[in-house]
């Protein structure tokens, strides 16, 4: 296992960390049995970060219970997020954090996130609520030792929160076809320039590059000059970057974690030559062709006057076709809705300003209008309605 740190005075993070999101089930609850077997054979060769979360359910019981059970909880490092969508006072704060010790059967938290943190805005509704303070008195004590938040949106958003808090780490979605969507390239670097820790979430897409790929990247990945998975590829991408510290992997079979721990040992920065690029622009360009609107995220269109995020959209809206439907409109929420300032689409006002500016001619107010009918239909007006009360 190689080990990353952005900081030379922090901690050693094996390169691979273990998803704690979809923990193997039986009969809908977990199977701790699994769970069990699976965390300690990651434990044993090396791995030692776990992410979980609040919201994850039974998710932080069970690896707390699997810790306790084998008294291994200071070989590992524990990464979880207070839910700051469910914090409508101070007091709150504390509330979520007691209950997660508890379900973790820990004293302290390694590596504490704002979950989906979505713009700075949020960050100061919560300042104002004297998060700051609540954050010192509990490394003081030390009970949280990392202070961080997980992000997704747009580039210009994450920069923005990455500048407004002095963060001990972050955690972002990335992936070869995120590399200009989402924080992107620019906030990876501009995140390990400060000298923080970059964990990498979502680097198969949710399992989209590895399940959904089209005929001709699956050609590309079968006539490539060396034999490996569409997985493989993925990984190898993120850890060729020296910037990219860890990579979680919501690893939920031993087959899996097995494979996943065999490639995170031999990807060291820069490993990759000329040829695995050439592989893997094969593969990005299959995947592009059946994309649905040709949007290259270059942002020349923005800012949209009336708040639209119109490359966030239009990823969303290809990811819908490329993904699944499931997948394109939970980031069209994420993205969008969950935001003090929501961006989405039918915030268009048709004046056109974008589309002078659009390298690619976009007729970007009628593609809009496509979005708007795809996502935001009853079911989307209403968690939207519930996201609104949660953010208030």
């Amino acid at each position: 296992m190689d080990y990353r740190n952005n900081n030379e005075k922090g901690d050693q993070l094996s390169v691979l960390g273990y998803g704690c999101m979809r923990f193997p089930r039986k009969a809908n609850s977990i199977d701790f049995d699994a769970v069990n077997e699976q965390i300690m054979y990651a434990i044993e060769h090396g791995v030692n970060y776990f992410d979980t979360a609040y919201v994850y359910p039974g998710s932080e019981e069970a690896l707390g219970k699997v810790l306790e059970q084998n008294k291994c909880r200071s070989s590992i490092m524990i990464a979880t997020k207070l839910p700051h969508y469910l914090v409508k006072k101070h007091g709150d704060f504390e509330r979520y954090f007691q209950e997660q010790l508890k379900r973790l059967k820990t004293d302290y938290i390694d590596y504490y996130l704002m979950h989906m943190l979505p713009d700075v805005n949020v960050w100061n509704k919560l300042v104002g609520f004297g998060v700051l303070d609540w954050i010192n008195e509990k490394k003081e004590k030390g009970q949280i030792r990392k202070i961080g938040f997980s992000y997704h949106g747009n580039t210009t958003t994450f920069l923005e929160v990455l500048n407004a808090y002095d963060w001990e780490f972050c955690q972002i979605q990335y992936n070869y076809m995120d590399e200009h969507s989402q924080a992107g390239r620019q906030g990876l670097v501009a995140a390990a320039e400060k000298g923080i820790p970059v964990v990498i979430m979502e680097p198969l897409r949710g399992g989209g590059l590895v399940n959904n790929l089209p005929q001709k990247a699956l050609d590309a990945i079968q006539n490539a000059y060396c034999l490996r998975t569409p997985a493989e590829w993925s990984f190898r991408w993120l850890w060729n970057q020296k910037e990219v510290s860890v990579v979680l992997s919501g690893m939920n079979s031993l087959e899996m974690l097995q494979e996943n721990i065999k490639i995170a040992s031999h990807a060291l920065p820069g490993h990759l030559i000329e040829q695995d690029m050439e592989v893997i622009e094969k593969i990005k360009q299959a995947i592009k062709e059946q994309t649905k609107i040709p949007c290259t995220a270059c942002s020349y269109c923005m800012p949209c006057p009336f708040g639209v995020d119109i490359p966030g959209s239009f990823r969303c809206y290809n990811v819908s076709y490329t993904d699944g439907y499931g997948k394109g409109i939970m980031e069209y929420l994420l993205c969008t809705t969950l935001r003090n300032q929501q961006s989405k689409a039918s915030l268009c006002k048709e004046c056109g300003a974008c589309e002078k500016h659009c390298p690619q001619n976009i007729k970007i107010r009628q593609e809009l209008k496509k979005v708007k009918r795809r996502f935001e239909n009853p079911i989307f007006q209403c968690i939207s309605s519930i996201v609104k009360r949660l953010y208030r």
